[in-house]
């Protein structure tokens, strides 16, 4: 039975948290302050964690968020924010985040997402393949294989499928790519994320018939596989 710790103050909130990852089957443990959540993250292991940004008592979330890292944690965390913009999201994912999730949020979403980074923890780091539907992507060769057949990228290209299939299932802007791939801001009217895009997807599926990224609009774009 994989465990969680919930870090949130709000004791409605963790309430409901805990009742709705025990119904689906996991240990839950909780902590209520920032520095509880890091003492208790650090002195054993976990399969993954629960973090809300506002936090009392002097240590906030991002805040517990680097001191995991710096201590060489590497537990995925799923943070929980009311802070909804996109530079809010990206602050979180940059400061070592796994997955953000904003408030108020359905339950099911929340046991979905973190059931995607308990099973993505759990990859063999001698694999590190991941696979959705017919593409597959190992990280240590990044070898890319689509249908069967090895695609040859780009670096850019490579990137900006490596964030997405990480990020399996979720919606990813265009803002978000730019910093993961370009690693600077870049003016939301620019095409360059798209025109990247659109030669991965005709790298990947020449034909059209089976697309495996989608638009979402408004948005951004999502990995998920074909229908």
């Amino acid at each position: 039975m994989p465990t969680v710790l919930v870090v949130e103050d709000d004791a409605k909130t963790l309430r409901e948290i805990k009742v709705a990852l025990e119904d689906h089957g996991y240990m839950v443990e909780t902590a209520t302050t920032g520095a509880e959540g890091v003492a208790h993250a650090t002195s054993r292991p976990l399969d993954a964690i629960i973090l809300d940004r506002m936090l009392p008592g002097g240590m906030e979330g991002l805040e517990v968020l680097s001191a995991l890292r710096e201590a060489a944690s590497t537990t995925p965390v799923l943070i929980l924010s009311a802070l909804s913009t996109v530079d809010e999201r990206v602050r979180g994912l940059r400061a070592g985040g796994d997955d953000y999730l904003v408030k108020p949020f359905e339950y099911v979403e929340l046991t979905a997402r973190l059931d995607s980074l308990v099973r993505r923890a759990h990859t063999s780091i001698h694999e590190a393949v991941y696979r959705i539907g017919s593409l597959s992507i190992d990280l240590v060769s990044r070898a890319v294989v689509y249908a069967g057949k090895e695609v040859e990228l780009l670096p850019r290209e490579y990137r900006i499928l490596e964030f997405m299939i990480r990020r399996e299932g979720q919606v990813v802007s265009r803002t978000m790519l730019f910093e993961a791939v370009w690693n600077y801001r870049v003016g939301e009217r620019t095409n360059v994320i798209d025109v990247h895009i659109s030669r991965l997807r005709k790298k990947l599926d020449p034909t059209g018939s089976a697309p495996i990224i989608h638009t979402v609009r408004g948005s951004g774009y999502v990995l998920r596989a074909p229908d």
